[in-house]
C-alpha cells in the first residue's frame, strides 16, 4: 500500500450534531441578496452575526443561495474548496473546526494568467494542494476509494477575499460567505499513484522573494484526508464531488495580502508550480 492510501480517516472528524429546525427562507435569501450585492458592488457589509442570530446549519444555507444567485448568473459549479484545514489558518482565524466553500468557473483564474484586484475587496493568497475528480466521491470513503477517485494531484493557489468589514467575521459569517472563496488556480495535474502527499514542501514567492513556506502536512497532516472530509461533507448536503471537479484541499500556511502589480508563484516539491500576476 502506498503512503497516500495509508492514511487513517478516523484521525479526522468532520461530524455534524443533528441539524436544527430550517431557517426562515425569507430570512436566509435576504442574507444571501446582502453577500452577492457586497460581492458585486466590491464593497464591504457589516458582520451578518452583528444583528441575526445564525447557527452553521443556516449559515450553510446562506452560502448555497449565494452560489445558486451566481449559478443564475450563467456560472457552473466546478469545485469545493476546504478551510480551517491547517492549524496556521485555525490560529488566523480563531477557529478549529473544518469547513468548505464551493467553487464557479468564474473563480479559476488560468495558469500564468492575470488576476484583476480591481473586482475584490481586500486580497489575500494562500498555497494549497489540489485534486481533480475522477470518478464520483461522496459520503463516507475509505483511503483507498479516495484515491481511486482522484485523476490528478497538482500545486495550487487560493485567492481569499471577504465581504466583511477588516476581514473580520465569526464562524457562522465566513461559512455564509462561501469561506471567503474569490478566485484560484492551480499548476499540471499529476498522477497521485505511488505519491506520498503527507510532507511536500510549498513555497509562496512574490516577484521571485520567498513570503511563505509551508508542508503540505499542515492540511490536516496528509490532504488526502482533506478530500475525504469533503467527500462526507457534501454526502451531508445531498451533493457529490463529479468528475472534473476540483477539490482545493486547504492551506500550508497562512493567508498573505496580494497586492496589485505583482507576479506571484507557487510551488510543490514534485508538482511543479502555479502562477499569476495581478493588477
Amino acid at each position: 500500500m502506498s503512503d497516500i492510501q495509508a492514511v487513517d480517516i478516523q484521525a479526522v472528524d468532520t461530524r455534524r450534531p443533528a441539524a436544527p429546525q430550517p431557517a426562515d427562507p425569507e430570512l436566509v435569501a435576504r442574507l444571501a441578496a446582502t453577500l452577492d450585492e457586497a460581492a458585486l458592488a466590491h464593497r464591504t457589509v457589516a458582520r451578518l452575526t452583528d444583528t441575526t442570530e445564525l447557527d452553521l446549519a443556516a449559515a450553510y444555507r446562506v452560502q448555497r443561495t449565494v452560489i445558486d444567485r451566481r449559478l443564475s448568473r450563467g456560472e457552473a459549479l466546478i469545485g469545493v474548496k476546504m478551510g480551517f484545514t491547517s492549524r496556521a489558518k485555525m490560529i488566523q482565524m480563531g477557529v478549529d473546526d473544518v469547513i468548505w466553500g464551493l467553487l464557479t468557473d468564474a473563480m479559476l483564474v488560468e495558469e500564468g494568467g492575470v488576476l484583476d484586484l480591481a473586482d475584490l475587496i481586500h486580497p489575500r493568497i494562500e498555497p494549497e494542494i489540489a485534486f481533480l475528480i475522477g470518478s464520483p466521491l461522496s459520503g463516507t470513503v475509505t483511503p483507498a476509494e479516495a484515491v481511486r477517485a482522484i485523476a490528478g494531484v497538482a500545486v495550487a493557489y487560493e485567492v481569499l477575499d471577504s465581504r466583511y468589514a477588516d476581514f473580520n467575521f465569526t464562524l457562522p459569517d465566513v461559512i455564509a460567505d462561501n469561506a471567503s472563496a474569490a478566485g484560484f488556480g492551480f499548476g499540471t495535474w499529476h498522477d497521485p499513484t505511488g505519491m506520498n502527499l503527507s510532507n511536500l514542501g510549498l513555497l509562496v514567492e512574490i516577484d521571485g522573494r520567498v513570503v511563505a513556506s509551508g508542508s503540505s502536512a499542515a492540511i490536516l497532516g496528509n490532504p488526502l484526508r482533506s478530500l475525504i472530509a469533503a467527500a462526507r461533507l457534501a454526502a451531508e448536503v445531498g451533493l457529490e464531488l463529479r468528475p472534473g471537479w476540483v477539490v482545493l484541499a486547504g492551506a500550508a500556511t497562512a493567508a498573505m495580502p496580494l497586492p496589485e502589480g505583482v507576479h506571484v508563484r507557487v510551488s510543490a516539491a514534485g508538482l511543479g508550480r502555479a502562477e499569476v500576476t495581478t493588477r
